[in-house]
């Protein structure tokens, strides 16, 4: 089996000896973070095209650790992560942070990783001095909107028809919440 196409997670009864917490990423996550990237991609959330060999890093200049909050079994495995960052440079939106990506691996879904992960990216973003905590999800995307709306998020506009992906047009949705 090429090395992609392992899991770079398994999950067991009770995901090893205690429940996931979540922490800020390490250099170090940098390849089980992209074997989750990738492992993940779906139509269903992603807007680019599937990732192909040579893949790019994980981590860039515009995409560092420090903007990314990963879900960690009691196995001590990641099968998550949340990328919380400033949705621009500009010092009149500072006060704002967005919710840039979220991914669950496939074995810890319906586990409330997801949950862990958007409360820890909520409690990181008032810590950094956030006033609002933004986030895009597609409008097919039911799951994920359903989970957003169970934190608090509520839809702030709608981009009709913004993408054309597996041959149907797709709205993208903006969704906000206060801090």
């Amino acid at each position: 089996m090429p090395p992609d196409s392992q899991r770079s997670h398994q999950r067991n009864d009770a995901y090893g000896s205690g429940e996931p917490f979540v922490r800020l990423a390490q250099p170090d996550d940098e390849d089980v973070l992209g074997r989750l990237d990738r492992a993940t991609w779906s139509t269903l959330h992603a807007v680019s095209p599937r990732p192909r060999q040579p893949y790019t890093p994980f981590f860039s200049e515009n995409s560092e650790p420090g903007d990314h909050l990963v879900a960690v079994a009691g196995d001590g495995l990641v099968v998550g992560y949340v990328k919380l960052a400033r949705p621009t440079p500009l010092a009149s939106n500072a006060h704002v942070r967005q919710i840039q990506g979220l991914a669950v691996a496939d074995e810890a879904r319906g586990m409330g990783v997801g949950r862990l992960l958007i409360r820890a990216a909520v409690a990181e973003a008032r810590s950094r001095g956030a006033l609002r905590l933004s986030l895009r999800v597609l409008g097919h995307n039911t799951p994920a909107r359903r989970l957003y709306e169970s934190e608090g998020f509520v839809v702030e506009g709608i981009q009709p028809r913004e993408f054309l992906l597996d041959g149907e047009f797709v709205d993208d949705v903006l969704m906000g919440r206060e801090l």
